[in-house]
């Protein structure tokens, strides 16, 4: 306020200089104007004098020239009165010249005559006569036509043709000189005379407010501190200006408004040190407890504060407190405080959770090593000293209070710095808070299958590899199982999704009983499960795989109908080295083993033969024949899986899968996908699908994008974004239409590679989305690190999102990720209407699942069922 009253006194004491530069200025802006506005005119009135003098000389030239040439004068005679005529006028700017056209010149002969210019040119050829400006000067141009009297000399020409042309031209610049020089003049004197009474005028009323003006500044030089302040008073000062006075008084009314609120400086200084610690680090999110605690003594080096306190909400159970005291306390004080804020909550949240305290976590800042303990606070001094802040609900992180225990609450002023360090803590510990736990969340899904908390497959996928290469290291043995449970979608079609959950829970658990400590367990996808048994032969893990068939079908479980569920499951087992000396064809071995055991009558074990062995690469040989002879000839089919908008239904985006076209069947890309990468032709393959998706946009006349997957195996070809984009331009497709989805779990070893990849292609223009995100390790990352136009929610997480709060937790958290950051949404997996209408209202954008498409070999325009092969 006192730099306000002080910013008032400077501008009445500038009023003289606003003045008179208010004054010079509007004065000089309208002379200047009208000066400017008279100069064009007087220019424009020049010129269309000039315009008739140069029409009027070309009238009597014109009619002197007929007059001659009636006469039927001789060529001499004839240039003799054009120099007379040129000589007539060269005194007053004008300069003639005469152009004889080509029926003359045809008759007479040639002349000496200035080149013919453009104008020069048109004016014989159209016989129009024109006024030309250009550059200063004003041009004349009057075409000589043929009239039937002048046939009688002219025999060659005809009546209207152009015998010659007068140009007429006159130079107005020293006209124009002249005139600028007289305005100049004319504009020096009176700004002189402005300038003469803008300085009487503001010195008139300098003079009148001069009085006032050092009376003000007295009173305000007399202000050095608040309470100076508190008793200032500048409610008799007069300007002697209606407009200046009622200024003052709103001066002083807010003068009057604000000495109850003023607040010293130093005050202010220890907010603002405060505050400024409040960052978010990674190191705060990681360790937010130790955060809390070096705050707490950072706010300690500025004021007494005893305690801080946050409080959160547990879903809908109750609250968690996390108490934090600068120095150790007697336990009895720790009750007591317990109790204050029972009592807090319950005054502030009235029914379910009510005041319930869940737990209460308490952390010291300093031991008793470190200096005197607390003494003990009454039930009074703590009430008095704490000032808390309650919100009805939770906002973020679920945190729903913050407080702080301090001699400084009880002070009336100082309780608005309270106030402000209490708000800032609750976004601040809320958020982190939030952060640390979806970091938690992130870290646990990305290895962990949310419904049985086993390994996934990205992690068993990951464990497989370093299993191949350990045991390489040590020329050492290890055995792979592959499960998969016999008649599971029985379970689920007869007593529902819910307890098929509840089974695979209970086989989950069994199977985690049923090895070793060292072994790795992973819940693989659906109803399959894997298992690594390290350092163990064939004789060995047959006996863990039927030890893991007898305990499952032991276990009984009751079905909402009351009738009991048996599980049992069908077992193959691949050991290193003997049967492949790979992770891809040891997994590969284990799983036609499975399959073996189901072709045996399920609940079985199977273990590959010596022939069993060459017969199953027999058939990867077979395969990647399939796979080269497709390529070949050209039998890489293109499909399209609309995505629709989940608001409108429009479909104006599909994603490109690749088919293989084998006789009457089309063979989906899970059967050759892994095949082709083995073998090195997948970008072969993908050039051809991609140029055969732009055929089929160009011929349908598709407008929408298209959504196309990478291959890890493209990044390292150099020639792919060379060709990928002289595709676009050969069928003219703008390549912000094209989106390149990533997987970042396929290519997190060629990361430097990515990078340098992706910014290429966006550099000519490509979109880029993140494929599966929340599935992998390092999602956020890629988000962070790449231009990712679009996220694509992993959809297991859409699938069972309905049924399990993690899932659906998680999947708002990536939504208000994805808003924040201006991406859009694609749910994946949406198969029925439920799952849709919960997309909508989780506001994600566009939507993809058999319920709003099928995949087909042609594009579509709105959500329709496409029943194709899956």
């Amino acid at each position: 306020m006192l730099t306000l009253a002080r910013s008032f006194f400077t501008c009445l004491k500038s009023l003289q200089g606003f003045v008179l530069v208010a004054i010079i200025s509007a004065s000089l802006t309208v002379f200047v104007g009208v000066t400017l506005v008279s100069s064009l005119l007087y220019e424009n009135i020049l010129a269309r004098q000039a315009e008739q003098t140069s029409e009027t000389l070309a009238r009597q030239s014109f009619n002197a020239m007929l007059q001659v040439m009636r006469q039927g004068w001789s060529r001499d005679e004839m240039e003799t009165f054009i120099d007379e005529t040129k000589r007539a006028h060269a005194g007053a700017g004008y300069r003639f010249n005469f152009y004889r056209g080509e029926r003359v010149s045809e008759r007479y002969g040639e002349i000496d005559q200035p080149p013919m210019d453009i104008v020069i040119r048109s004016a014989l050829e159209t016989g129009n006569e024109r006024v030309w400006r250009e550059n200063g000067t004003v041009r004349r141009i009057m075409p000589l036509v043929a009239r039937p009297e002048c046939l009688s000399c002219h025999q060659n020409a005809a009546t209207g043709d152009v015998l010659g042309v007068i140009d007429i031209q006159r130079d107005m610049a020293p006209i124009s000189r002249e005139m600028r020089f007289n305005y100049l003049a004319l504009f020096i004197v009176a700004a002189l005379v402005i300038l003469l009474l803008a300085l009487g005028m503001s010195k008139l009323f300098a003079e009148r407010i001069q009085v006032t003006l050092d009376q003000f500044r007295d009173r305000l030089a007399a202000v050095n501190s608040v309470e100076d302040f508190r008793k200032l008073d500048v409610s008799d000062t007069r300007v002697r200006f209606q407009e200046l006075n009622v200024a003052m008084q709103q001066v002083n009314a807010l003068v009057d408004r604000l000495r109850n609120v003023a607040v010293d400086k130093d005050i202010l200084e220890f907010e603002i040190r405060l505050l400024s610690k409040f960052i978010i680090t990674s190191e705060v999110v990681r360790d937010w407890r130790e955060f809390i605690k070096e705050l707490l003594a950072d706010i300690n080096t500025i004021i007494q504060a005893h305690t801080l306190v946050t409080i959160f909400q547990v879903e809908d159970e109750g609250y968690e407190l996390e108490v934090f005291w600068y120095r150790e306390v007697a336990p009895e004080t720790r009750a007591t405080f317990e109790q204050l804020l029972t009592q807090l909550l319950e005054n502030k949240h009235e029914g379910p959770p009510g005041g319930t305290i869940l737990k209460v976590f308490h952390h010291n800042v300093l031991s008793c090593e470190s200096g005197e303990g607390l003494s003990d606070l009454s039930p009074e001094d703590i009430r008095l000293q704490t000032k808390s802040l309650l919100l009805e609900a939770p906002k973020i992180g679920g945190i729903v209070g913050i407080g702080v225990q301090s001699d400084l609450a009880q002070d009336p002023i100082r309780h608005i710095v309270i106030d402000g360090i209490l708000s800032t803590l609750l976004n601040l510990v809320g958020s982190v808070k939030a952060i640390y736990k979806y970091t938690q969340d992130l870290e646990y899904y990305a290895t962990r299958d949310p419904l049985t908390s086993l390994h996934n497959q990205r992690i068993f996928k990951d464990m497989l590899a370093y299993e191949v290469g350990r045991a390489t290291r040590h020329q050492d043995h290890f055995s792979l199982l592959m499960l998969d449970l016999d008649n599971f979608k029985t379970v689920n079609d007869r007593h529902g999704h819910a307890f098929g959950d509840q089974f695979l829970h209970a086989v989950a658990d069994t199977l985690a009983q049923s090895i070793r400590p060292g072994d790795f367990l992973a819940r693989y996808g659906g109803d399959e499960f894997t298992v690594i048994l390290p350092q163990t032969e064939e004789e060995q893990a047959y006996s863990v795989a039927l030890r893991i068939a007898d305990n499952l079908t032991s276990q009984v479980l009751t079905a909402p109908d009351g009738t009991t569920v048996r599980a049992t499951t069908s077992i193959g087992i691949a050991c290193y080295p003997n049967h492949a000396g790979n992770a891809h064809d040891l997994f590969l071995m284990a799983d036609n083993m499975m399959y073996k055991a189901k072709r045996k009558g399920k609940n079985c074990v199977a273990l590959p033969e010596r022939e069993e062995v060459a017969a199953v690469f027999r058939e990867v040989g077979e395969k990647n024949q399939m796979v080269l002879s497709a390529l070949e000839e050209q039998r890489i089919v293109p499909y399209f899986q609309p995505i629709a908008d989940v608001r409108s239904g429009e479909v104006n985006v599909h994603e490109l899968l690749m088919r293989i076209q084998l006789d009457d069947r089309l063979v989906p890309a899970g059967e050759f996908i892994d095949i082709a990468e083995s073998i090195g032709v997948i970008h072969k393959m993908d050039y051809q699908l991609i140029e055969k998706a732009f055929i089929q946009i160009r011929e349908q006349g598709y407008q929408g994008m298209l959504f196309i997957n990478l291959s890890p195996k493209s990044l390292i070809v150099g020639e792919f974004i060379g060709r990928i984009h002289q595709l676009a331009i050969d069928y003219d497709i703008l390549p912000e239409r094209i989106v390149f989805e990533l997987t970042e779990r396929e290519t997190v070893s060629n990361l430097k590679l990515l990078e340098k990849f992706v910014l290429e292609l966006k550099l000519e223009g490509f979109n880029f989305a993140i494929d599966d995100f929340g599935s992998g390790y390092s999602s956020f990352r890629y988000l962070k690190q790449f231009p990712i136009d679009v996220i694509k929610i992993e959809g297991e997480f859409i699938r069972n999102m309905l049924s399990d709060e993690k899932y659906m937790a998680f999947v708002k958290s990536i939504v208000t990720l994805a808003q924040s950051l201006g991406v859009s949404t694609i749910a994946e997996f949406i198969e029925n209407e439920e799952v849709l209408a919960a997309v909508e209202a989780l506001g994600i954008d566009f939507g993809q699942g058999y319920h709003l498409g099928r995949p087909g070999p042609r594009f579509v325009s709105r959500r329709q069922q496409v029943l194709v092969e899956r």
